[in-house]
C-alpha cells in the first residue's frame, strides 16, 4: 500500500485489490480492516485526513493481501463482534456468525420465563460467544460450557475473563464427565456440527479453510450431534428442561423428527434475521 494516502483513498484501492481477487463483498472487508487499524466507524473513513502512516499503510497493505488469499477478517483481526461481546479467536474456534444470536435470542426468553435464573449448559462452546453472552446478559443465572478443544476452551475462558462474567467450562465430549450436573440443567444449548461431510469441501474459502473442521463436519448427513445430544443429555435435564439447538438450512424439521423419538416435546422452529428457520426448541419432559 503506498504511503502518504488519505483513509478514503486507502479504502478504494484495497477494495480494487479485493474485487480483483474475487473476494465477496471487498469494499465491506476493506473498510472494516481499514476501521480498525485506524480507530474509527466505518462511515467516518471518507472524512478522516490524515493520510496513513508509513506503518499503517504496510499493516494495511499486508492486511489486505491476506484477505486477498480469502483469510476472513475476524483471523486477520483476531478477534470478532458478536451481540455486545468482543471474542478473541484462536485456529481451533468457530467464528461466530450474526445466525447464531437467535440462539441466544431463544435461550434468554426461556430463561425470563423461568425468573431470570437456573443452571445453564452451552455444548460444544467453543469461542463461548453463547455460553459468555447468556452470563452476561442474565446474571442470575449460573452457566456451564463444554468442549472437546482445549485450545478452544482456552479462548472462551479468556473471553468470559474479558468481558467479566463467570462460565463454568468443562472439557468434554458433549457430556462426558459432567456427573456434578446430573439432574441439574434447567436450559441446554447448542449450536452444533451440523454441516454435511460430503459437502465440506464446496464451502467458501473463508470457512472450509478457516473453520476448524470439527466444528463444523455433522456426519455423513449432518445429524450426528443431534442424534448424540438427544441421547446423552438426558441424565443431565430436569423435568421441564428446555433445550435450544442451531440448526442449518433444511434442517429443523429433521432435527425435531429426531428429538420427538427420543421422547423430547416439540416447540417449534425460530428464525434467524434472515427468516431462515435456524433454531430449533424443545422440552424434556423426563
Amino acid at each position: 500500500m503506498p504511503t502518504g494516502l488519505r483513509a478514503k483513498d486507502a479504502a478504494r484501492r484495497a477494495t480494487q485489490r479485493l474485487q480483483k481477487a474475487g473476494v465477496p463483498e471487498a469494499g465491506a472487508s476493506a473498510e472494516v480492516l481499514l476501521s480498525e487499524l485506524l480507530g474509527v466507524r466505518r462511515g467516518e473513513i471518507p472524512f478522516h485526513e490524515s493520510p496513513l502512516t508509513d506503518e499503517q499503510a504496510r499493516l494495511y497493505g499486508a492486511w489486505t493481501e491476506r484477505r486477498a488469499d480469502r483469510e476472513p477478517v475476524q483471523r486477520i483481526l483476531g478477534r470478532a463482534y458478536f451481540r455486545n461481546l468482543i471474542l478473541g479467536l484462536n485456529e481451533e474456534t468457530l467464528i461466530p456468525r450474526p445466525d447464531t444470536e437467535s440462539v441466544v435470542d431463544a435461550a434468554l426468553e426461556i430463561i425470563d420465563g423461568r425468573g431470570g435464573g437456573g443452571t445453564i449448559l452451552d455444548v460444544g462452546t467453543g469461542s463461548g460467544a453463547v455460553a459468555v453472552s447468556i452470563a452476561q446478559e442474565r446474571p442470575r443465572a449460573t452457566v456451564h460450557a463444554t468442549d472437546l478443544s482445549k485450545k478452544a476452551l482456552e479462548a472462551a475462558e479468556m473471553n468470559a475473563r474479558e468481558n467479566g462474567v463467570s462460565v463454568h467450562f468443562h472439557h468434554a465430549d458433549l457430556f462426558d464427565g459432567l456427573a456434578v450436573l446430573e439432574g441439574a440443567v434447567d436450559l441446554l444449548v447448542s449450536n452444533p456440527p451440523y454441516i454435511e461431510a460430503g459437502t465440506l469441501k464446496g464451502l467458501a474459502p473463508e470457512v472450509r479453510d478457516w473453520d476448524p473442521s470439527g466444528a463444523l463436519d455433522g456426519g455423513p448427513d449432518g445429524l450426528l450431534f443431534y442424534r448424540r445430544i438427544f441421547v446423552e443429555a438426558t441424565p443431565l435435564l430436569k423435568d421441564g428442561a428446555g433445550v435450544v439447538l442451531e440448526v442449518g438450512d433444511g434442517q429443523g424439521e429433521m432435527v425435531l423428527d429426531l428429538g420427538k423419538e427420543a421422547g423430547f416435546v416439540l416447540l417449534g422452529l425460530r428464525e434467524d434475521l434472515a427468516g431462515s428457520p435456524r433454531v430449533a426448541l424443545l422440552g424434556w419432559e423426563g
